[in-house]
């Protein structure tokens, strides 16, 4: 995955702090997002789907604490990485921190190259974890591609291979519109491939057996999965 298509959401109520890291981190060829509370940062969280979030621990309107739990509920951000900024000696931020759903913390205040440092670690956590999951659950669907098995509401299915790509491409980002053209590329492959319209068969079939409201189609775009 390249820095560019890595999302960040930075979320504190100090405008030089957020200035300050979103700039360092833009200049990473990240894509930065910014949140000045925690309530804010939920509605972003939600919306956005960043891979990590840098959380403030103090903020109006909805304290990181509170932010991050409600994040740890949400659907389809339990991957998302979560590192709470936190004043030296704070070690009461931290812990509670961690008893919120926090991955670990970084010390304010911080210097550019230790937060580029740090980040990095971060997000070679969040890639190896993806890698480890060849078993997940994404709303009522269970996927485990070790062997190709498909269990919807307790149900299992028996998908043919492409189709079990499909679905495992689709809900490896829920929310996230897949291109037609990256679909073809990772799904099929150099394999030789009819067109266009193939992507829309598979894509109906797993409507008939998975439901057609999972499916959202974007015109002239791709297909997304929704939870």
């Amino acid at each position: 995955m390249k820095k560019s298509d890595i999302s960040i959401l930075i979320v504190d109520d100090d405008p030089d702090i957020l200035e300050i890291l979103s700039y360092n981190l833009s200049q990473e060829k990240y894509k930065v997002y910014t949140a000045e509370n925690g309530l804010e940062a939920v509605k972003k969280a939600k919306k956005k789907r960043p891979h990590l979030i840098i959380l403030d621990v103090m903020m109006p309107e909805m304290d990181g604490i509170e932010a991050c739990e409600q994040i740890r509920k949400m659907k389809g951000l339990e991957d998302t990485v979560i590192t709470f900024l936190t004043a030296r000696g704070e070690d009461y931020s931290q812990v509670a921190g961690f008893d919120a759903g926090a991955d670990d913390y970084i010390t304010k205040p911080v210097k550019p190259k230790v937060l580029i440092s740090k980040v990095g670690a971060l997000l070679r956590r969040f890639k190896s974890d993806k890698k480890e999951k060849n078993i997940y659950k994404v709303g009522d669907i269970t996927i485990n591609k070790d062997e190709y098995k498909v269990i919807n509401n307790g149900a299992e299915l028996s998908l043919p291979r492409k189709e079990f790509e499909l679905l495992s491409l689709l809900t490896s980002e829920p929310g996230k519109v897949f291109k037609r053209e990256d679909i073809l590329n990772t799904v099929w492959g150099n394999e030789v491939v009819v067109g266009g319209r193939t992507i829309d068969v598979h894509i109906r079939k797993l409507r008939e057996k998975i439901g057609d409201n999972r499916f959202k189609t974007v015109k002239g775009v791709g297909y997304k999965f929704v939870i």
